[in-house]
C-alpha cells in the first residue's frame, strides 16, 4: 500500500442529487476491516447522482427490508434505501444487501455477495455498481481503476512513480519507480496492461507493462519524440506521436508486427491522439490553425476535420464512450479547465472550476472525468461529473500528481 486511505474531498456538490439512505450494515462478526455501507455511500455520492443521508440523521438502523418502517424514512425525504448485513466464516465474508424504493415501499434488488474477508472494499464497489445501474440504467464504474504518475523531490533527486488505484483513489499501489520522468499512462482495452512513456534510456520510449506479471516490453525507440500512446478499442494497435521524420506527427503501430504507419504529414505539431469508441477515427491536437485545436481523421489517415472553434486553446481531447461528446482542456476566462463539447451542435461548456486542470480521462460509463489540477503548488487528482454539477478531489499517493488515466470496465 502506498499510503493510508484518505477521504474524498467534495469541492462542489450536486443540488439535484437523489436522496438515498445507506444504512450501516449489521455485522455478525464484530468489527470488520472495512465499513461496507460507508464505501457504498461514498461511491454513490461521488457519482454526483446521489446525496446520501448522514448517519447522524438515521434514527434507526434496519438490516433487512422486513425491519423497515417506510413512513419514518419518507418523513426524512429519502427516495431510496440500502440495508444489509455481513457475516464471516473461514476467512470468507457474506454480504446480504437490499435496495429499497421508499416511496413505492418495495424491494428493487437484493443479493448475497461472497468475498474474501480481507477484500470487502471490492465487494462494496460491486454493490455500488449494482445499485447505480438499477436506479439510473447506467452501468456502474466503481469497480474500475485509475492510473497516474507522481514526482517527488527536486532536480537530480526527483523520483517518479507510476501508480494504479481504485476508482475512488484508495488502495494505490506503485507499479514502477524511476529516476527519470514517466508520462502518459494509457490502459489497454482489457485492463491488463499499461502503455506509457519513460525517459529511462537516452530518449523517451514507449513501453507496455503487464500489471499482473510486471513484465515490460519496449515498443518504440525511434530518434526524437516517442509520446502519447493510445490503444485502439480492439487492443491491436497503438496510436502515438513520433518525431522520427521531423515535426511530431501521428502514427499508428500494429503491436504484433511493430510496423508503424504515418497518418499526418504537415508542417505543424500533431500530438495527443485518441481513438473514437468505434475504432474508425482518431482525434488529435494540432496547431495547424495557429494554436492548439482538436481535429478528427480516419484511423487509416487522410484529411482531418477540425472539431473545436471556441477560444484559441483546446487540447487533450477524449471522446465519451457513447461517441456523442468531446472532453478536453479549454483555456477560457477561468484559466485551463475541463470542458465538454457536444459533437452534434459544437456547443462547448466548462465543467470544472479547478486551478490549471490538465490531462482529462473519462470513466468507461461516461458519467465522470478525472484530471490533474493544482492545490497550492502541488499536483492533485480532481474529478468532475460529466454534467459539471459535482466536483471532487481524490486521494492519491504522496508527491506531485499528474497524467491520470481511467481504466476500461474490468469484467
Amino acid at each position: 500500500m502506498a499510503q493510508a486511505d484518505l477521504t474524498i474531498d467534495i469541492t462542489r456538490g450536486n443540488e439535484r442529487a437523489t436522496p438515498i439512505a445507506v444504512v450501516p450494515f449489521a455485522s455478525e462478526a464484530g468489527n470488520l476491516p472495512e465499513d461496507v455501507a460507508q464505501i457504498v455511500a461514498d461511491d454513490l455520492e461521488r457519482s454526483g447522482y446521489f446525496e446520501p443521508l448522514p448517519r447522524s440523521s438515521m434514527f434507526e438502523q434496519p438490516s433487512s427490508s422486513e425491519e423497515v418502517r417506510y413512513g419514518d424514512w419518507k418523513a426524512l425525504e429519502t427516495r431510496y434505501m440500502v440495508v444489509g448485513k455481513v457475516s464471516q466464516s473461514g476467512g470468507q465474508a457474506e454480504i446480504q444487501y437490499e435496495l429499497l424504493d421508499v416511496n413505492g415501499e418495495s424491494r428493487q434488488i437484493g443479493e448475497t455477495v461472497t468475498a474474501n474477508g480481507s477484500d470487502l472494499r471490492s465487494a462494496a464497489h460491486y454493490i455500488s455498481d449494482q445499485i447505480f445501474e438499477e436506479i439510473t440504467g447506467i452501468r456502474g464504474a466503481f469497480s474500475t481503476r485509475i492510473a497516474y504518475v507522481t514526482s517527488q523531490g527536486l532536480g537530480d533527486n526527483t523520483q517518479y512513480g507510476l501508480y494504479v488505484a481504485d476508482a475512488d483513489g484508495q488502495r494505490s499501489q506503485q507499479v514502477l519507480t524511476s529516476d527519470e520522468p514517466i508520462m502518459s499512462p494509457a490502459w489497454s482495452p482489457d485492463g491488463q496492461k499499461l502503455a506509457y512513456v519513460s525517459f529511462e534510456t537516452e530518449r523517451p520510449s514507449i513501453y507496455v507493462q503487464n500489471l499482473g506479471t510486471g513484465q515490460r516490453v519496449k515498443l518504440t525507440d525511434f530518434e526524437g519524440l516517442n509520446s502519447a500512446p493510445a490503444w485502439s478499442p480492439d487492443g491491436r494497435r497503438l496510436a502515438m506521436a513520433l518525431s522520427r521524420d521531423g515535426q511530431p506527427e501521428i502514427y499508428v503501430m500494429d503491436i504484433a508486427s511493430r510496423n508503424v504507419q504515418r497518418l499526418t504529414n504537415t508542417n505543424s505539431i500533431e500530438t495527443e491522439p485518441a481513438w473514437t469508441p468505434d475504432g474508425q477515427s482518431i482525434i488529435f491536437t494540432s496547431d495547424r490553425s495557429g494554436g492548439p485545436q482538436i481535429y478528427r481523421m480516419s484511423a487509416s489517415g487522410g484529411s482531418a476535420e477540425r472539431l473545436t472553434y471556441t477560444g484559441n486553446y483546446n487540447a487533450r481531447g477524449r471522446i465519451s464512450p457513447d461517441g456523442e461528446s468531446l472532453f478536453l482542456i479549454h483555456r477560457g476566462n477561468n484559466g485551463y479547465q475541463v470542458a465538454k463539447q457536444d459533437l452534434g451542435t459544437g456547443r462547448l461548456v466548462e465543467i470544472s472550476d479547478a486551478q490549471q486542470a490538465e490531462s482529462p480521462s473519462v470513466a468507461p460509463n461516461g458519467t465522470m472525468v478525472i484530471f490533474a489540477t493544482q492545490q497550492g503548488s502541488t499536483g492533485v487528482l480532481g474529478a468532475v461529473t460529466a454534467d459539471g454539477r459535482a466536483q471532487f478531489r481524490l486521494p492519491a499517493a504522496q508527491g506531485d500528481v499528474r497524467e491520470p488515466s481511467w481504466s476500461p470496465f474490468l469484467n
